[in-house]
């Protein structure tokens, strides 16, 4: 009886430790991505519209990402701003748009919160613009891919959506993954998860989001846009807006709001690896068998502390099994797409 319960509470204690540890990593989203270090993808954008009229009457909140591509402009999904017919709108949808640009925690400090004021449909494509009321001028923009990818070429995908299909609230933190170029039609580019797992794939409110290859200065050039794809997490490919296809358009409207000399550039971002706290496993079998003996330890010691009781109350030795103890001896007891953006049913596909 008292092995039993010696080797329950080391079962225990190992448990409690696994979750201490497990907790440790990075929640997964992008559904099965990684968390986005401070400091990394400035030009990332957070989408924020709230009281978005509904059909039938009343308002509701929701939320896309984007990329910001000159210092009043950030390119997103054309489906994040739609009226409540599910008709692509030029206009901002929601009582009130904010961009948060250049804040992978959204509940930290820097960045900024921007107004949204004006937007641009490409029409053909699931590309948009959303104009900013002010500039921002500290993070370097987005580059606006001229060239289409290639088959089995590697991008990277940042954006704010949920970590699951089912889940009811986005995470608080920018997530990435890495995916591979796998058919590229007029306007869309097929994107499949390869790092960290073969599910990594863009989820609700990831639309607009930006897959880009990054240079050796860390430049990022846009290839293209989350738009609709599988519930997540799945294997297989999402699709993309093309942006090479509609690069002319997109210079049009920006027009001379180009990036300013004194931005400041991106850290470096290689798109083959990524980032997020990741522990070498030498670490992991070092914790691991100091966990194991301290809870060795833990359960010899309860042993001890109870043996010692019984002797108080008996006057004689207590032998491993023996019956009567009081328990505890020895101590106390103890959102979808914005503008619109629930995802818009389509034949196995969705919209993010």
């Amino acid at each position: 009886m008292e092995g039993q319960r010696g080797w329950r509470a080391v079962g225990a204690c190992l448990a409690a430790l696994a979750v201490v540890l497990l907790g440790a990593t990075p929640a997964n989203a992008i559904a099965d991505g990684l968390a986005v270090p401070d400091g990394r993808y400035g030009f990332a954008v957070k989408l924020t519209g709230v009281d978005i009229p509904v059909a039938g009457g009343g308002t509701r909140d929701s939320s896309c990402s984007g990329g910001l591509v000159s210092p009043h402009w950030v390119l997103t999904a054309g489906h994040c701003f739609r009226d409540t017919r599910g008709n692509r709108v030029a206009r901002p949808v929601a009582r009130r748009t904010v961009a948060t640009v250049g804040r992978a925690a959204l509940g930290g400090s820097g960045g900024h919160d921007v107004r949204v004021v004006a937007v641009r449909q490409h029409g053909s494509v699931d590309v948009a613009l959303a104009r900013l009321d002010r500039a921002v001028t500290d993070v370097r923009p987005m580059r606006v891919s001229r060239v289409a990818p290639k088959l089995g070429a590697r991008v990277r995908l940042v954006g704010y959506g949920l970590i699951r299909a089912t889940a009811r609230r986005t995470p608080d933190r920018l997530r990435t993954g890495l995916f591979r170029v796998t058919s590229v039609t007029r306007t869309e580019i097929g994107m499949s998860g390869v790092e960290p797992a073969r599910t990594t794939s863009a989820c609700e409110h990831d639309s607009g989001g930006p897959y880009f290859t990054a240079g050796p200065n860390g430049t990022a050039t846009v290839v293209g846009v989350v738009s609709h794809g599988p519930d997540c997490p799945h294997t297989g490919a999402d699709q993309a807006g093309r942006i090479d296809t509609v690069a002319a358009w997109i210079t049009s409207v920006i027009g001379s709001d180009a990036a300013p000399a004194g931005a400041r550039p991106a850290p470096p971002a290689a798109a083959t690896h990524a980032p997020g706290f990741r522990m070498p496993w030498a670490a992991y079998l070092g914790v691991g068998f100091a966990a194991v003996m301290f809870c060795v330890g833990l359960a010899e010691s309860r042993r001890g502390r109870r043996a010692r009781s019984a002797r108080s109350r008996t006057g004689s030795p207590s032998r491993t099994g023996s019956r009567g103890r009081t328990r505890g001896s020895g101590g106390p007891g103890g959102g979808r797409g914005h503008g619109g953006g629930h995802r818009r049913k389509a034949p196995t596909r969705r919209r993010r």
